[in-house]
C-alpha cells in the first residue's frame, strides 16, 4: 500500500466546493457541534477508547468518536482535535489480533463484525494522513479479513465466518470496503457485486429494507432502510429503480413527519439517511438536512451529548458527524 496525497479530500485544501452547503450549518449549529466535540474529548479515556459502562471500550463508538472529530476538519496529529484522533487509532490497532480481526475481548458489543466495519472504515478515512506505520503495515489484513468472511449469498453477520447474513452488517462492511478502495487498498469487483446482489435482493416492494434475504415477508424499517440505499451509492450505483423507490421510501420519514418508525434506531437510521440524502443532493437534500439539523439541536442535552440506547458517547458521535456532513471533510462523503 502507498500514502498519497491525492487521496485526502479536496475540502482538506480549499473551502471553494464548500460554499453551496456551509450556510447549512448555522451559528447555532456549529456551537452546538463544538459541545458535543469537547463532550467526547471528555469521555475519551487515556487508552483512546470511551466510557465506563454500558458500551465502554467498544471500537465501534471509538471509531465513530474519531470519526466526528474528522468531520469537523481536524486530522492525525494536527487541529483541535489531532490527538484525540490519534488515540482512537492507537487503540484499534492495539485491539487488532494476528488475523486482523479488530475487537476488544472486555467490551460490551451488538456484533464484534459491527464493531470491525466501523472500525475499518474510520481507519481507511485516515490512512494517508496519519504518521503511524503499523497503519499502513495493519490495514491490508484488517480489510482481507472482511472479504474472507463474506458469506455464498454475498453478505455478513456478527461474527468474521462465512456463514450467516444480514443487511445491517453488510452494509457495514460495503462501507469500510469502499472507503479501503478510496484508500487504494485492492477489493475484488466480485466481493462488491456480490454483496450488491445481497442488498438489492433484500428490497421490497415498497422501496425499504428487510432485515435478512430469506425473510421475503418482513416489513421494512426506516433504519435499515437507509443503510441499504448508502450501500448503493458506496458501490457506485447512483441511479436507477431502486435507488429511486428506497429514497421515495425514506421521504416518508422526513424530520418533519409524524412517524414513529423514525426513532428505531434513531441515531443508527439519521447517521445513513442523511448520508443518502447528501448523495442524493439537490431538493431532497435541501429538504432533509435543515429539518434534521433543527431537530438534532432540541434533542442536545445540557453536557452537550446526545442520548441513545447504546451510549451517550454514541449517540454524540452520529449527531456530530450527521450535523457536520455539510463539512464534506470525509473521504466516504466525496460525491
Amino acid at each position: 500500500m502507498v500514502a498519497v496525497l491525492g487521496l485526502l479530500p479536496a475540502s482538506l485544501f480549499s473551502q471553494e466546493p464548500l460554499r453551496q452547503h456551509d450556510a447549512l450549518i448555522t451559528e447555532e449549529a456549529s456551537q452546538s457541534i463544538q459541545r458535543g466535540l469537547a463532550y467526547l474529548v471528555e469521555q475519551q479515556l487515556d487508552d483512546g477508547s470511551f466510557g465506563t459502562s454500558g458500551y465502554s471500550r467498544n471500537v465501534a463508538v471509538c471509531a465513530l468518536g474519531g470519526m466526528a472529530w474528522l468531520a469537523s476538519g481536524s486530522t492525525p496529529g494536527r487541529g483541535p482535535y489531532g490527538e484525540q484522533i490519534d488515540r482512537c487509532i492507537d487503540y484499534l490497532l492495539e485491539n487488532t489480533n494476528d488475523q486482523g480481526f479488530i475487537a476488544a475481548d472486555d467490551a460490551t458489543s451488538r456484533g464484534p463484525m459491527y464493531g470491525h466495519g466501523f472500525a475499518t472504515l474510520f481507519l481507511c478515512e485516515t490512512y494517508g494522513m496519519a504518521a503511524t506505520p503499523e497503519l499502513r503495515d495493519r490495514l491490508d489484513q484488517i480489510v482481507e479479513l472482511i472479504i474472507n468472511s463474506q458469506n455464498e449469498a454475498g453478505g455478513w453477520r456478527y461474527q468474521p465466518l462465512p456463514s450467516d447474513a444480514d443487511l445491517s452488517v453488510t452494509v457495514c462492511q460495503v462501507m469500510a470496503l469502499r472507503a479501503a478502495r478510496n484508500a487504494g487498498i485492492t477489493v475484488p469487483r466480485e466481493t462488491i457485486d456480490r454483496a450488491m446482489a445481497y442488498v438489492k435482493g433484500c428490497q421490497n416492494e415498497d422501496g425499504g429494507y428487510r432485515y435478512m434475504l430469506n425473510q421475503p415477508k418482513q416489513a421494512s424499517q426506516f433504519a435499515r432502510s437507509a443503510a441499504g440505499v448508502v450501500a448503493l451509492y458506496n458501490a457506485g450505483i447512483y441511479e436507477g429503480e431502486e435507488l429511486q423507490r428506497g429514497l421515495d421510501y425514506l421521504e416518508k420519514f422526513l424530520p418533519t413527519k409524524n412517524n414513529p418508525g423514525r426513532e428505531t434506531f434513531y441515531s443508527y437510521g439519521q447517521y445513513y439517511a442523511v448520508q443518502a440524502m447528501w448523495h442524493a443532493g439537490g431538493e431532497r437534500w435541501q429538504r432533509w438536512y435543515p429539518e434534521l439539523r433543527d431537530e438534532l439541536l432540541a434533542r442536545q442535552r445540557k453536557d452537550g451529548s446526545w442520548m441513545d440506547s447504546i451510549c451517550p458517547e454514541y449517540g454524540t458521535a452520529m449527531a456530530c458527524i450527521v450535523l457536520q456532513v455539510p463539512n464534506n471533510y470525509l473521504p466516504i462523503l466525496q460525491r
